[in-house]
């Protein structure tokens, strides 16, 4: 999870975030290559009394800082269209589950499961435990098996909701009267915390989302103890 000077993103829980994470650092190196190049031309036009006219009138030049631009744009675009595709694909899901957002707590339901569901409420300050995180702990967490595709349904009952897991790589709105998916697949075992990305009202800051992946056997026990008490 994040942690206080933290300069770049979390560590990543999943292929799509992985993949994220390689454009974002694509992107800034061309970011920075041109911010390098522009500020080297401001400095030379500003320290030297000499001018070229081949330089100020000249149709080649014209020519390279059109097409060079365009071939910039292009370099970021494919790669940002391919991981666009990317998120959007979902593949045989082995397990769906349906996020839906309340003013101003999330509930789960596993689909697959005929009595699979829980509302998770953020844990007050006070009764947080040795370990556990201020704002960001829930009563009860998502728990989805490792290496598995995993669909999340995100409707909302009242206003707008976003769903979000910055380490999954994760963000989709829960607008009512919609049905939204998207999917994740968790790479390692963990706990991953995320937060409702809308403001979506007074308590819109104390929507939490934890995850926990763990083995496929782990999560077989879970479920059946948590059909055992439903």
């Amino acid at each position: 999870m994040a942690h206080p000077t933290q300069l770049g993103f979390q560590d990543a829980a999943s292929p799509v975030m992985e993949e994220l994470l390689h454009f974002h650092d694509h992107a800034l190196m061309i970011v920075f290559l041109i911010s390098a190049l522009v500020l080297y031309i401001i400095i030379a036009m500003v320290s030297t009394k000499l001018t070229n006219k081949f330089i100020l009138d000249s149709q080649e030049i014209e020519i390279v800082w059109t097409i060079l631009p365009a071939v910039i744009l292009v370099m970021i675009a494919l790669p940002s269209l391919r991981i666009l595709y990317l998120m959007d694909e979902i593949n045989d899901p082995h397990l769906t589950i349906k996020a839906m957002g309340h003013q101003w707590y999330w509930s789960y339901e596993y689909t697959d499961y005929e009595n699979l569901n829980f509302d998770a409420y953020m844990v007050p300050t006070q009764d947080l435990a040795p370990g556990q995180f201020r704002l960001l702990e829930t009563d009860h967490r998502m728990v989805i098996p490792v290496e598995s595709p995993i669909r999340i349904l995100v409707p909302a009952e009242d206003v707008l909701h976003s769903w979000a897991v910055p380490s999954m790589g994760v963000k989709m709105d829960a607008v009512p009267g919609r049905l939204n998916q998207t999917a994740l697949l968790a790479s390692r075992p963990g706990v991953y915390y995320g937060q409702c990305s809308e403001i979506c009202g007074a308590n819109h800051s104390f929507m939490p989302i934890v995850i926990e992946t763990v083995p496929l056997p782990h999560f077989e026990t879970w479920s059946a103890h948590q059909l055992d008490f439903a």
